[in-house]
Protein backbone atom coordinates (compact mmCIF):
# COMPACT_ATOMS: atom_id res chain seq x y z
CA UNK A 1 0.00 0.00 0.00
CA UNK A 2 2.90 2.49 0.55
CA UNK A 3 4.31 1.56 -2.53
CA UNK A 4 0.89 2.89 -4.24
CA UNK A 5 0.58 5.74 -2.22
CA UNK A 6 3.96 6.75 -3.30
CA UNK A 7 3.32 6.16 -6.91
CA UNK A 8 0.13 7.85 -6.75
CA UNK A 9 2.10 10.87 -5.23
CA UNK A 10 4.57 10.77 -7.83
CA UNK A 11 1.91 11.07 -10.79
CA UNK A 12 -0.11 13.87 -8.95
CA UNK A 13 2.47 15.69 -8.94
CA UNK A 14 4.32 15.15 -12.58
CA UNK A 15 1.58 14.13 -14.76
CA UNK A 16 -0.51 17.45 -15.30
CA UNK A 17 3.51 19.48 -15.86
CA UNK A 18 4.55 16.67 -18.61
CA UNK A 19 1.29 16.38 -20.01
CA UNK A 20 1.23 20.02 -21.00
CA UNK A 21 5.33 20.61 -21.98
CA UNK A 22 4.67 17.85 -24.29
CA UNK A 23 1.18 18.70 -25.78
CA UNK A 24 1.49 22.51 -25.79
CA UNK A 25 4.68 21.90 -27.60
CA UNK A 26 3.27 19.79 -30.63
CA UNK A 27 -0.17 22.79 -30.28
CA UNK A 28 2.64 25.80 -30.96
CA UNK A 29 4.11 24.23 -34.08
CA UNK A 30 0.83 24.13 -35.75
CA UNK A 31 0.20 27.41 -34.30
CA UNK A 32 3.28 28.99 -36.14
CA UNK A 33 2.61 26.67 -38.81
CA UNK A 34 -0.71 28.37 -39.26
CA UNK A 35 0.36 31.66 -39.06
CA UNK A 36 2.96 31.28 -41.72
CA UNK A 37 0.88 29.88 -44.43
CA UNK A 38 -0.13 26.23 -43.82
CA UNK A 39 -3.29 25.70 -41.78
CA UNK A 40 -2.96 21.72 -41.83
CA UNK A 41 -2.90 21.91 -38.34
CA UNK A 42 -5.35 23.86 -37.66
CA UNK A 43 -7.55 21.78 -39.98
CA UNK A 44 -7.56 18.84 -38.25
CA UNK A 45 -7.96 20.38 -34.93
CA UNK A 46 -4.70 20.33 -33.31
CA UNK A 47 -4.01 23.84 -32.36
CA UNK A 48 -5.77 23.39 -28.93
CA UNK A 49 -4.62 22.41 -25.67
CA UNK A 50 -6.47 20.04 -25.50
CA UNK A 51 -3.92 16.84 -24.53
CA UNK A 52 -6.59 14.43 -26.11
CA UNK A 53 -5.62 15.53 -29.65
CA UNK A 54 -2.13 15.06 -28.96
CA UNK A 55 -1.18 12.14 -26.91
CA UNK A 56 0.47 9.17 -28.27
CA UNK A 57 0.14 6.70 -25.55
CA UNK A 58 4.16 5.45 -25.73
CA UNK A 59 5.56 9.25 -25.61
CA UNK A 60 3.21 10.80 -23.70
CA UNK A 61 2.66 8.58 -21.14
CA UNK A 62 5.06 4.97 -21.08
CA UNK A 63 8.02 6.56 -21.16
CA UNK A 64 7.89 9.87 -19.17
CA UNK A 65 6.36 7.68 -16.73
CA UNK A 66 9.00 4.98 -16.79
CA UNK A 67 11.55 7.99 -16.46
CA UNK A 68 9.73 9.31 -13.91
CA UNK A 69 9.54 5.91 -11.92
CA UNK A 70 13.21 4.93 -12.65
CA UNK A 71 14.29 8.58 -11.30
CA UNK A 72 15.85 9.03 -14.58
CA UNK A 73 18.61 12.55 -14.74
CA UNK A 74 15.97 13.25 -17.28
CA UNK A 75 12.73 12.99 -18.77
CA UNK A 76 11.70 13.12 -22.18
CA UNK A 77 8.74 12.27 -24.09
CA UNK A 78 6.36 13.13 -27.45
CA UNK A 79 3.53 13.79 -28.68
CA UNK A 80 1.96 13.12 -32.47
CA UNK A 81 3.97 15.37 -34.34
CA UNK A 82 1.89 17.96 -35.77
CA UNK A 83 1.52 17.60 -39.67
CA UNK A 84 3.31 20.94 -41.57
CA UNK A 85 3.50 21.13 -45.23
CA UNK A 86 6.64 22.82 -45.49
CA UNK A 87 6.14 24.00 -49.53
CA UNK A 88 2.84 25.73 -48.65
CA UNK A 89 4.88 28.33 -46.25
CA UNK A 90 5.47 31.53 -47.30
CA UNK A 91 9.24 31.41 -47.29
CA UNK A 92 9.75 27.60 -46.81
CA UNK A 93 13.49 27.80 -45.88
CA UNK A 94 13.06 30.48 -43.62
CA UNK A 95 9.53 29.44 -41.89
CA UNK A 96 10.96 25.55 -41.35
CA UNK A 97 12.87 27.40 -38.44
CA UNK A 98 10.39 29.41 -37.05
CA UNK A 99 8.08 26.80 -37.14
CA UNK A 100 10.42 24.05 -35.47
CA UNK A 101 10.94 26.08 -32.90
CA UNK A 102 7.76 27.26 -32.02
CA UNK A 103 7.70 24.23 -29.69
CA UNK A 104 10.82 24.42 -27.20
CA UNK A 105 10.13 28.29 -27.50
CA UNK A 106 6.58 27.50 -25.88
CA UNK A 107 8.13 25.59 -23.21
CA UNK A 108 10.63 28.23 -22.68
CA UNK A 109 7.63 30.05 -21.86
CA UNK A 110 5.80 27.39 -19.42
CA UNK A 111 9.09 27.30 -17.72
CA UNK A 112 9.34 31.12 -16.95
CA UNK A 113 5.43 31.30 -15.80
CA UNK A 114 5.81 28.17 -13.55
CA UNK A 115 8.80 29.71 -12.10
CA UNK A 116 7.00 32.70 -11.51
CA UNK A 117 3.84 31.06 -9.95
CA UNK A 118 5.89 29.65 -7.33
CA UNK A 119 5.52 32.99 -5.93
CA UNK A 120 2.22 32.36 -5.11
CA UNK A 121 2.59 29.01 -3.91
CA UNK A 122 2.68 30.56 -0.19
CA UNK A 123 -1.10 31.87 -0.39
CA UNK A 124 -3.09 28.54 -0.23
CA UNK A 125 -3.20 26.40 2.71
CA UNK A 126 0.34 24.53 3.21
CA UNK A 127 -1.16 21.34 2.41
CA UNK A 128 -1.98 22.51 -0.92
CA UNK A 129 1.01 24.92 -1.39
CA UNK A 130 3.27 22.17 -1.13
CA UNK A 131 1.82 20.50 -3.64
CA UNK A 132 1.18 23.05 -6.20
CA UNK A 133 4.93 24.21 -5.50
CA UNK A 134 5.86 20.45 -6.53
CA UNK A 135 3.75 20.64 -9.85
CA UNK A 136 5.53 24.02 -11.12
CA UNK A 137 8.89 22.79 -9.96
CA UNK A 138 8.21 19.72 -12.18
CA UNK A 139 6.61 22.01 -14.74
CA UNK A 140 10.04 23.92 -14.60
CA UNK A 141 12.10 20.37 -15.31
CA UNK A 142 9.75 18.86 -17.38
CA UNK A 143 9.73 22.24 -19.82
CA UNK A 144 13.34 22.90 -19.70
CA UNK A 145 14.28 19.28 -20.59
CA UNK A 146 11.73 18.84 -23.25
CA UNK A 147 13.33 22.40 -25.21
CA UNK A 148 16.57 20.96 -24.61
CA UNK A 149 16.20 17.56 -25.98
CA UNK A 150 14.32 19.00 -29.08
CA UNK A 151 16.46 21.31 -30.02
CA UNK A 152 19.44 18.69 -30.24
CA UNK A 153 20.63 19.43 -33.44
CA UNK A 154 19.57 15.40 -35.23
CA UNK A 155 16.47 15.75 -37.78
CA UNK A 156 13.71 15.21 -37.22
CA UNK A 157 14.20 17.01 -33.83
CA UNK A 158 13.21 20.68 -33.96
CA UNK A 159 16.84 21.45 -33.34
CA UNK A 160 17.83 19.23 -36.43
CA UNK A 161 15.02 21.14 -38.62
CA UNK A 162 16.10 24.54 -37.44
CA UNK A 163 19.88 23.91 -38.69
CA UNK A 164 18.65 22.43 -41.90
CA UNK A 165 16.81 25.84 -42.34
CA UNK A 166 20.09 28.07 -41.32
CA UNK A 167 22.20 25.74 -43.67
CA UNK A 168 23.25 26.75 -47.04
CA UNK A 169 20.96 25.14 -49.81
CA UNK A 170 23.87 22.75 -51.10
CA UNK A 171 24.27 21.42 -47.59
CA UNK A 172 20.80 21.72 -46.25
CA UNK A 173 19.13 18.82 -48.25
CA UNK A 174 22.02 17.17 -47.90
CA UNK A 175 21.83 17.60 -43.93
CA UNK A 176 17.93 16.89 -44.18
CA UNK A 177 18.07 13.02 -45.58
CA UNK A 178 19.45 12.07 -42.23
CA UNK A 179 15.92 12.70 -41.07
CA UNK A 180 15.05 8.95 -41.87
CA UNK A 181 18.08 7.80 -39.43
CA UNK A 182 17.46 10.49 -36.88
CA UNK A 183 15.55 8.81 -34.38
CA UNK A 184 17.85 4.96 -34.93
CA UNK A 185 20.71 7.05 -34.37
CA UNK A 186 19.17 9.06 -31.26
CA UNK A 187 18.53 5.42 -29.47
CA UNK A 188 22.20 4.14 -30.43
CA UNK A 189 23.67 7.58 -28.85
CA UNK A 190 21.06 7.50 -25.85
CA UNK A 191 21.16 4.05 -25.11
CA UNK A 192 23.69 1.63 -27.48
CA UNK A 193 26.60 3.66 -27.06
CA UNK A 194 26.44 4.27 -23.03
CA UNK A 195 25.45 0.43 -22.39
CA UNK A 196 28.64 -0.76 -24.66
CA UNK A 197 31.00 1.85 -23.21
CA UNK A 198 29.37 0.27 -19.62
CA UNK A 199 31.04 -3.14 -20.57
CA UNK A 200 33.95 -1.60 -21.53
CA UNK A 201 34.03 -0.20 -17.62
CA UNK A 202 33.59 4.04 -18.28
CA UNK A 203 30.43 6.13 -18.56
CA UNK A 204 29.41 7.56 -21.88
CA UNK A 205 26.24 9.19 -23.17
CA UNK A 206 27.08 11.26 -26.07
CA UNK A 207 23.85 12.33 -25.42
CA UNK A 208 23.83 13.63 -21.95
CA UNK A 209 27.16 15.30 -22.97
CA UNK A 210 25.22 17.97 -25.09
CA UNK A 211 21.89 17.63 -23.64
CA UNK A 212 22.93 18.49 -19.90
CA UNK A 213 25.02 21.97 -20.81
CA UNK A 214 22.07 22.78 -23.04
CA UNK A 215 19.59 22.07 -20.22
CA UNK A 216 21.57 24.04 -17.93
CA UNK A 217 21.59 26.84 -19.81
CA UNK A 218 18.30 27.26 -20.21
CA UNK A 219 17.49 26.54 -16.28
CA UNK A 220 19.71 29.63 -15.75
CA UNK A 221 17.90 31.68 -18.27
CA UNK A 222 14.47 30.53 -16.92
CA UNK A 223 15.04 31.40 -13.30
CA UNK A 224 16.76 34.49 -14.08
CA UNK A 225 13.71 35.71 -16.02
CA UNK A 226 10.73 33.98 -13.49
CA UNK A 227 12.11 34.01 -9.90
CA UNK A 228 13.36 37.90 -9.85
Amino acid sequence: MAGLAELGRTLSVWLLPVLFAITLHEAAHGWMAAKLGDDTARRLGRVTANPLKHVDPLGTFLLPGLLILLKSPFVFGWAKPVPVAFHRLREPKRDMVLVAAAGPAVNILQAVIAAWAMHLTALPPAWLGEWLHQNLNNAVVANVFLAAFNLLPLPPLDGGRILTGLLPHALAWRFARLERLGLLILLLAAVAVPLAARELGFDFNPVLLVLLPLADLLFGLVLRVGLW
